[in-house]
């Protein structure tokens, strides 16, 4: 038996002696309590002498001879408390002595500070609530008390509840994470944003490049995908006459896990009508600036050693004048195909599979420009091969109306002035239909009932995509997208 098993039949034998003394944790419905850890210690001056009952998981046990101080945690604050067994009797400190660290208990007591300044509840009564059947994560100490940390990433990220638990920095983030999403959606009501929701599963998943997953419907006999996108649906909306909608929702896409992908994420996309790109810009702005202020406290960040300032505009560049600047490739290069993977090969990067002079400006783009992009900046006029829902130029008809938004060298936003078109529409979505079939499996699908939509006539309208998961990473400073996600997507234990 594994040392790990011999915890757990010990705990095991100490919950039936528990119940044996008619205190089975698991009959509590619940346990009122009067305070929290940060409410005492944030209100002792009026609570010293004050009885009260606050519960949590206890942290930290110290035992000595017949009294016991011990921590209790809740919402990643903690309370110490003193328990005495001439205080609590015979059979509660039986009780007491069944505990042990993990487990989740409640208890009434005065409050007061100890000598040594620590504020204390002196317990009178204690009700164990949950008995832990496992050991916390290693102990260390923290500021004279014990703590417990998860260091172990891919159990951090396989076992989120023990991650939480032990690590404050982790649920801090979380919490963070939790408070961007409220502020962005409150932030879009107060200018007149409705919140909407579409659907999940789908006959036809557009609006990105991406490859779907898929899945059946029984009952129907249906073939259906999960969404890749909120696009489409978003805009059939703006056609029947909602001038502005967003939706915060899970998409899925069927590629590879990175630090900066995984197949499950979050996204906020928004569409309003008679707006344009530089509005959508401008929103990005004060969305971002929102964010900053109310959830981490400023203008400017300290992320990683740089400092992100969102108190003035952004900078904006455009795509193949940057090109040019940091890779050297000047934008006659990508008139011909030829030319660009020329361009390509001299670069170093692998030209051999390319088809769109497109698709090779975006791969210079990533690998030369983006990485440079540290404070909040917006690229401007992408390649119309990798923009089949934008607007083109109007100068220059093999460029879009589109920008990306960047900051600390990665990409987090994706926006344009929406092609309203649907002639210009329908041939691209059937050269994209036509990759599609070619084995090119992140190429749109014909979307017949989009067309007709657009065919009803929709506004001139500006769109904005930002994966809310990818933004939580970039302000916190997470080293992969995976620390802003409470459950990611993982391999199986024991596979290869």
């Amino acid at each position: 038996m594994s040392a790990e098993q011999d915890v757990r039949q010990l705990r095991l034998q100490k919950l039936a002696r528990l119940r044996e003394l008619g205190h089975d944790p698991y009959l509590f419905e619940d346990f009122p309590q009067s305070h929290t850890p940060a409410e005492i210690h944030g209100r002792f001056a009026d609570l010293e002498g004050a009885e009260v009952t606050v519960a949590g998981r206890i942290t930290a046990l110290r035992k000595m001879g017949k009294a016991a101080f011990f921590d209790l945690t809740r919402q990643g604050e903690r309370v110490q408390v003193y328990l005495k067994k001439n205080d609590v009797g015979d059979t509660l400190w039986n009780v007491f002595n069944l505990v042990d660290i993990g487990d989740i208990v409640g208890v009434r007591g005065e409050v007061f500070r100890t000598k040594m300044g620590e504020v204390t509840v002196h317990v009178r009564d204690l009700s164990v609530l949950a008995k832990c059947l496992h050991t916390l994560p290693v102990g260390k100490e923290k500021e004279g008390h014990h703590w417990y940390a998860l260091t172990d990433k891919e159990e951090r990220y396989r076992r989120r509840y023990l991650d939480l638990i032990a690590n404050e920095e982790s649920r801090s983030l979380f919490v963070k994470r939790s408070r961007m999403i409220s502020v962005t959606r409150r932030f879009l009501e107060e200018r007149g944003f409705m919140e909407v929701e579409t659907p999940v599963l789908q006959q036809d998943a557009g609006g990105a490049a991406a490859r779907p997953f898929e899945t059946h419907h029984n009952t129907l006999d249906l073939d259906l995908k999960l969404r890749i996108s909120l696009e489409l649906h978003l805009k059939r909306l703006i056609v029947g006459g909602f001038e502005k909608v967003f939706e915060i929702g899970r998409v899925f896409r069927n590629e590879g896990i990175s630090t900066r992908h995984n197949p499950e994420f979050t996204m906020l996309e928004l569409y309003q009508a008679y707006a344009k790109m530089e509005d959508i810009q401008a929103l990005v702005e004060d969305l971002c600036r929102e964010i900053a202020v109310r959830v981490f406290g400023s203008e400017k960040l300290e992320v990683g050693g740089v400092t992100l300032d969102f108190s003035k505009p952004w900078q904006r560049i455009d795509m193949l004048s940057k090109i040019e600047t940091e890779a050297g490739v000047a934008p006659s290069e990508f008139e011909t195909l030829k030319s660009a993977k020329a361009a390509m090969d001299r670069l170093g990067l692998p030209s051999e599979d390319e088809s769109e002079v497109g698709s090779i400006i975006e791969k210079i783009h990533e690998r030369f420009v983006e990485r440079k992009l540290i404070q909040p900046t917006f690229v401007e006029n992408f390649p119309i091969e990798t923009s089949p829902l934008a607007k083109k130029h109007p100068t220059n008809p093999r460029l879009t109306r589109r920008f990306e938004g960047y900051m600390l060298g990665r990409e987090f936003c994706n926006a344009f002035s929406e092609l309203n078109d649907p002639i210009d529409q329908r041939a691209r979505l059937e050269l994209q239909a036509a990759q599609l079939a070619a084995g090119h499996h992140e190429a749109n699908p014909m979307d017949e009932d989009f067309l007709y939509a657009l065919e009803i006539g929709m506004p001139p309208t500006g769109g904005l995509g930002i994966g809310m998961d990818r933004l939580a990473m970039l302000l916190s400073g997470a080293e992969t997208i995976r620390d802003v996600i409470l459950f990611p997507t993982l391999r199986p234990e024991g596979r290869d």
